[in-house]
C-alpha cells in the first residue's frame, strides 16, 4: 500500500521538543505540547526586548492509561490535523490538535477512546496530564468570568512598543480539562471535544467559543477546519515524481508556509505579518523574537503570490500598516520618506535589538517594493495603490533613497555609503551590489507607478536610478559584493549571486558564472538555509541541473525529524520552523526548474529537469485572474488554462496565449483545453501583446 505523502509519520517524538510539528492559522501559532502559544500582533516589550508575548496553552495535556502501550504520531498535511495514537490491549486512543483554519481564533483538542474488545465490559480510564498554568511572564493574566461554562483569563501585555503606545489585551476561553476520561462498560467508543478561543476582544472571543460549541454540537467543527484545507490544496500543488524525498519536503514546506497565512475567506486586518519562525515560534531572544523580516518578501511571498495573491495581498498590506512606523525611523535617521524597519512588530518602528542592523541593512526597502512590484505583474491589482496606502509607501521609499543617496562629482555616479549588505559578515561598507540594485528597482517602479496613476514624478527619482553606481569588475567580469571586497573572502550567505534571480539585473551568461562559481566556494556551509537555493536556481538558468541538484540536496539536513521541520542551518541550530529557508528551497523547485519569471508584461517559463525527475506538476499558478495548471516532463510541457468558477456569462473572458521564444509559435489559452509543446522556453502573456518579453 502506498504511503500517502502529505502525511508525516512517526513512531516516537523528536527528542529535540523544538522540532516537534507547529500548527498554525495566521492569528494563532502553537508548538504541540508546548505549555505556551502565540497570537499574532500581541508583543511585548519596547526596542530591544520586543518579542511575541507568551500566551498559556490549556492544550499542553499528555493522554497515559495503565496499560502500556504502543505509540504512533501522524502530521496530515491534507487537512492540518496532528494525531497521537496510543493503542494498548483494551483500546485505542487519539488524541488530535488542529489551529482552525476557518475560524481563526479557534483551536481544537479531540480526545476518541474505541474499544478494541467490544464484549470487554470492565470500563477504559485515560488521564490528562497537563502542564498548563494560566500565567505568563509577558502578559498579566487574571480570572474572568466563566463563559458558558468555559474557564476564562484576560490580562494586558507589560510594555508597549514604545512610549504611550498601545499595550495588546488577551482573552482566554476554554472547555476546562478533567484529569480522567472513561469509556464506560458496554460502549464500544466515545468522543470528547476541547475548545480554546483566543481573541484581543471579549466580543470576538465569546462570539468564537459560540460558534465553536454550535459547531461541534452539529459535528462540523472538524469538518469545516478540514475543507478549508482542502481548498488550499485544491486551489495550488506542486508535486514531483522521481524523488519521495523531494516531494515530502515540498509538501512540508507548503504546508508550513500556508500556516503562516491567514484564511483569505476571514479578517485581515490584524494580520501582523509572516516572521522567519511563523507564529508557532519567536519567544524572548528566540527564532528572531518573531519580528518580520524581508524574509517575508524575498524568501517566502514569491511562491504564494504565485499560487495565492490574495494571501500575497494580505502581507503587503502589513506592510502598508506600518507606514506610520517607517516614517518615524526615516525622521530618527536624519532622512525623507519611509525607511521599513529592519525587524518589524506592529507598529513598524525598528525593534532590532542590535542598531547596527536597524541602521545600515537598508536593502529591505527595496525588498517590500520589489514584492509591491511582482503582486502588481501578477495582478495587475490597482486597487492596493488607489484605494490603500500602497503609492505612499513606494514613493516613500524612494524620497528615502533621495536623501539616503551621496552624489559623486568624480564618477557623476551617486552611492549608498555605509550599509550592511545581506552578507551581514561585512558592515559600513560602500556600494553593495545588492543594496544598490534593489533600489534602483525601486526607484524604477516608483516612477512606472507615479506614470501610470498620473502622479508628478520628481525628476530625481529616475536620475538617480539611472546613475546609481553597480559595482563591476571588468578585469575579472564579476560582480563584486561591495566597493572594496577581496574576491575569494568569506561570505555569510547568498548575497550577489541574488542578482539574476530574484533581482532580474541583466548580465551575461559568462558573468553569471563567474558570480556563482566566486562565491559558492567562499559561502560560509554553515550560513543560512535558504542560501543554496539561490546557487542552483543560478545554475538552472545556465542549463547546468546536476550542479543544481548538488546544491539543492544541500538543504535536507536543515530538515529535522520526522515532521519536516526546517532548523536554519544545517547542524540544527538558528530559528526553527524556518520558514525563510522553506520559501528559499520552494523558489528553487517553483522558478527554478520551471524556469518562471514574472516580468512587467508576460509570464517567463525556461524548463529544465534534473535527471532523477521524470515531472514536475505546478498546479494553480494565478496570473492576471486565471489560474494554470503546468506539467513539465523531460521533452515537453502541458499548460491547461482552468476554467473560470461558476462559468456562465460572468466568467472572465480568457485573453492569454503560449508565445515560444525559438519558433515565436503562438498557442491561444482556451479554459479546459491542454495545450502540449516541446520544451523550450516561452512565455505567456495577453493575446494582444506581441513584443518579446524576455528576462535574460
Amino acid at each position: 500500500m502506498s504511503v500517502d505523502p502529505y502525511t508525516f509519520i512517526s513512531d516516537s517524538l523528536p527528542a529535540d521538543h523544538r522540532f516537534l510539528p507547529p500548527l498554525a492559522n495566521g492569528l494563532l501559532g502553537w508548538r504541540v505540547y508546548n505549555n505556551t502559544m502565540h497570537m499574532g500582533g500581541v508583543y511585548n516589550g519596547g526596542q530591544g526586548q520586543c518579542h511575541r508575548a507568551d500566551v498559556p496553552c490549556p492544550f499542553a495535556v499528555t493522554v497515559e492509561t495503565e496499560e502500556a502501550g504502543k505509540d504512533s504520531y501522524s502530521l496530515d498535511a491534507n487537512i492540518g490535523v496532528f494525531t497521537r495514537t496510543l493503542t494498548s490491549s483494551s483500546a485505542t486512543i487519539s488524541q488530535s490538535f488542529y489551529v482552525h483554519r476557518h475560524h481563526a481564533n479557534l483551536m481544537v483538542m479531540e480526545i476518541v477512546v474505541v474499544r478494541r474488545h467490544v464484549t470487554n465490559e470492565v470500563a477504559v480510564t485515560v488521564k490528562l496530564d497537563t502542564s498548563f498554568v494560566p500565567q505568563s511572564k509577558d502578559i498579566d493574566f487574571h480570572n474572568a468570568s466563566e463563559y458558558r461554562g468555559g474557564s476564562h483569563i484576560q490580562g494586558r501585555t507589560h510594555t508597549a512598543e514604545f512610549p504611550e503606545g498601545p499595550r495588546p489585551t488577551v482573552h482566554l476561553i476554554w472547555t476546562p480539562i478533567p484529569s480522567t476520561l472513561t469509556l464506560p462498560p458496554g460502549k464500544c467508543q466515545d468522543c470528547w471535544g476541547f475548545l480554546l478561543a483566543v481573541s484581543d476582544s471579549l466580543d470576538v472571543a465569546e462570539s468564537s467559543f459560540d460558534e465553536g460549541l454550535d459547531l461541534m454540537a452539529t459535528g462540523c467543527l472538524r469538518r469545516s477546519h478540514e475543507n478549508a484545507w482542502e481548498e488550499l490544496w485544491l486551489c495550488s500543488k506542486v508535486e514531483v515524481k522521481g524523488s519521495e524525498k523531494l516531494l515530502k519536503a515540498v509538501i512540508g514546506c507548503m504546508f508550513y508556509i500556508l500556516s503562516a497565512f491567514p484564511s483569505s475567506n476571514g479578517p485581515i486586518s490584524s494580520f501582523s505579518g509572516v516572521s522567519p519562525g511563523g507564529l508557532s515560534n519567536g519567544c524572548e531572544a528566540q527564532d528572531y523574537w518573531g519580528h518580520v523580516f524581508w524574509d517575508q518578501e524575498i524568501w517566502i511571498i514569491p511562491t504564494v503570490a504565485l499560487f495565492y495573491p490574495k494571501l500575497a495581498r494580505v502581507a503587503l498590506e502589513y506592510r502598508m500598516r506600518t507606514i506610520d512606523g517607517a516614517k518615524y525611523n526615516a525622521q530618527k535617521q536624519g532622512y525623507e520618506g519611509l525607511k521599513l524597519a529592519w525587524e518589524s512588530a506592529v507598529s513598524g518602528r525598528e525593534m532590532c535589538p542590535e542598531d547596527v542592523y536597524g541602521q545600515r541593512e537598508i536593502h529591505i526597502n527595496g525588498d517590500v517594493v520589489l514584492a509591491f512590484r511582482n503582486y502588481y505583474y501578477l495582478t495587475e491589482d490597482l486597487s492596493m495603490f488607489t484605494d490603500g496606502q500602497g503609492s505612499q509607501l513606494i514613493w516613500g521609499v524612494a524620497d528615502y533613497w533621495l536623501s539616503r543617496v551621496t552624489w559623486s562629482p568624480d564618477d557623476q555616479k551617486y552611492h549608498l555609503l555605509s550599509v550592511m549588505p545581506p552578507d551581514e559578515y561585512y558592515d559600513n561598507v560602500n556600494n553593495s551590489v545588492y543594496t544598490n540594485t534593489v533600489a534602483k528597482l525601486s526607484l524604477q517602479f516608483a516612477v512606472e507607478l507615479a506614470d501610470f496613476l498620473q502622479h508628478p514624478v520628481p525628476k530625481e527619482w529616475q536620475d538617480v536610478a539611472d546613475n546609481l553606481q553597480i559595482p563591476f569588475d571588468q578585469e575579472c567580469l564579476y560582480h563584486p559584493e561591495f566597493e572594496g571586497y577581496t574576491k575569494g573572502y568569506p561570505v555569510k550567505q547568498a548575497d550577489t549571486v541574488m542578482l539574476s534571480y530574484p533581482l532580474g539585473l541583466s548580465m551575461s551568461p559568462e558573468v553569471r558564472r563567474n558570480d556563482l562559481e566566486a562565491y559558492e566556494i567562499v559561502t560560509d556551509p554553515y550560513g543560512p538555509a535558504m542560501t543554496w537555493t539561490m546557487f542552483a536556481i543560478g545554475w538552472l538558468e545556465l542549463s547546468e541541473p546536476e550542479k543544481a541538484q548538488r546544491l539543492l540536496e544541500k538543504c535536507y539536513k536543515n530538515i529535522q525529524g520526522p515532521f519536516q521541520v526546517w532548523s536554519e542551518s544545517s547542524d540544527g541550530s538558528g530559528a526553527v520552523n524556518f520558514l525563510t529557508g522553506m520559501g528559499g528551497f520552494l523558489q528553487a523547485v517553483v522558478f527554478g526548474y520551471s524556469g518562471f519569471r514574472v516580468q512587467k508584461d508576460c509570464l517567463v517559463f525556461s524548463p529544465l529537469l534534473p535527471q532523477n525527475l521524470s515531472e514536475l506538476c505546478i498546479h494553480g499558478v494565478s496570473y492576471l485572474g486565471h489560474q494554470l495548471d503546468w506539467l513539465f516532463w523531460k521533452d515537453e510541457v502541458c499548460v491547461t488554462l482552468r476554467p473560470q468558477e461558476g462559468g456562465g456569462t460572468n466568467a472572465k473572458v480568457c485573453d492569454l496565449q503560449v508565445v515560444l521564444k525559438a519558433s515565436g509559435t503562438k498557442l491561444t489559452l482556451t479554459p479546459g483545453m491542454p495545450v502540449t509543446f516541446p520544451r523550450e522556453p516561452g512565455f505567456v502573456c495577453k493575446l494582444e501583446l506581441s513584443s518579446f518579453c524576455w528576462p535574460f
